[in-house]
């Protein structure tokens, strides 16, 4: 079984009112995007993507990793979701691991222990609460809604008979706004 990390990066970051695109943003000496990539690199995946749209991130993109631009971002995070499902599938992936890019604070630890747990639905659990990464199995391809922002989750409010989750450590923190970002720098 071959497993992909997909890291989703196609949003607009509206909220975010500082000088530059909330995952371009300066944090802890990389950008936002550079530590939730590097994260899911560590994890060593059989193939990493990042899934692209608003903003033009392909210099923050090392070698290696396979850029997939949503066209259609502006639909929601599920069409982001489907563009990375996509590609991962066409290049013959049985499994993929969904990660945040504006989370440079989920490690490659909480990508690894979702990657190995078993089933097809697996999530992420920070003292109680449910946050990405989140594993898909090739079964629950078909099933992902196809517009919207709710990704993944609307998929485990249907399903949550199949939902598996994984204690993780860490902090699930989305960088949505500047006082996000400060909060934490």
């Amino acid at each position: 079984m071959t497993i992909a990390a997909v890291l989703l990066a196609a949003g607009a970051g509206t909220r975010f009112a500082g000088d530059t695109h909330k995952l371009r943003a300066p944090f802890r000496g990389l950008t936002v995007v550079q530590h939730a990539l590097g994260a899911a690199q560590e994890a060593c995946f059989d193939a990493t993507y990042i899934v692209t749209g608003a903003v033009e991130l392909r210099d923050l993109v090392p070698d290696g990793v396979i850029l997939v631009e949503n066209h259609s971002w502006e639909l929601g995070q599920a069409s982001s979701l489907r563009a990375g499902v996509f590609v991962a599938e066409n290049d013959g992936h049985d499994a993929v691991v969904i990660g945040l890019g504006d989370q440079p604070l989920v490690g490659s630890d909480s990508w690894r222990a979702v990657a190995e747990a078993d089933g097809d639905l697996v999530t992420a659990l920070y003292r109680g609460r449910r946050s990405p990464p989140v594993k898909l199995g090739a079964a629950v391809w078909p099933l992902l809604p196809t517009s919207g922002d709710a990704g993944a989750r609307m998929l485990m409010q249907m399903r949550p008979e199949q939902v598996r989750e994984v204690s993780c450590a860490g902090e699930p923190v989305d960088f949505d706004t500047a006082q996000d970002l400060e909060a934490w720098s």
